[in-house]
């Protein structure tokens, strides 16, 4: 028995397998696995019948195929799990999943979101990324400045009059 590509140390035929043919997950952690599993095995069926009705409204299956045949699967790891427990309705995975498409090395960082839909988990979304900080590379300007582009102007009467 080979050791599933989720990272999780036990075989694919005890972990993954059962969840990618049909079986419910037990938690969230072990839906975001045998999702990134079916990444691995080209389960499409699986990555659609693993999210939530909303979600499967925006499915390509074309997109799924030409992203995990790209792709060479490098691992998983787990970050954080917060709830998606089996007395749970709700739950977090944050994970990174590394890969490798034409020649270069990725990770794809995410904080997935779990629900449950008749009674089974599957995927609802993800939590946006925070903002990036923007760092001025030069001095603000101040309305009553002298405008940067050299009219001589002050900038509110020139170029930020638009602003």
């Amino acid at each position: 028995m080979a050791d599933c590509p989720c990272g999780s140390g036990s075989p694919y035929e005890l972990c993954c397998g059962p969840i990618i043919a049909g079986a419910p997950a037990a938690t969230a952690e072990a839906l975001m696995r045998s999702r990134y599993t079916a990444h691995v095995k080209h389960a499409y069926d699986h990555l659609e019948r693993s999210l939530s009705a909303e979600q499967r409204k925006d499915f390509s299956l074309d997109d799924a195929k030409r992203w995990a045949e790209s792709s060479e699967w490098l691992g998983l790891a787990i970050l954080r799990t917060e709830k998606g427990g089996a007395d749970d309705t709700e739950g977090l995975v944050e994970f990174s999943a590394r890969f490798r498409s034409a020649g270069q090395d990725h990770e794809h960082v995410e904080t997935a979101l779990f629900g449950r839909e008749e009674g089974k988990w599957v995927y609802t979304g993800a939590v946006p990324p925070k903002g990036q900080t923007v760092r001025r590379e030069t001095p603000k300007v101040g309305r009553n400045d002298p405008c940067p582009c050299g009219s001589g102007k002050k900038y509110k009467k020139c170029c930020g009059a638009a602003a």
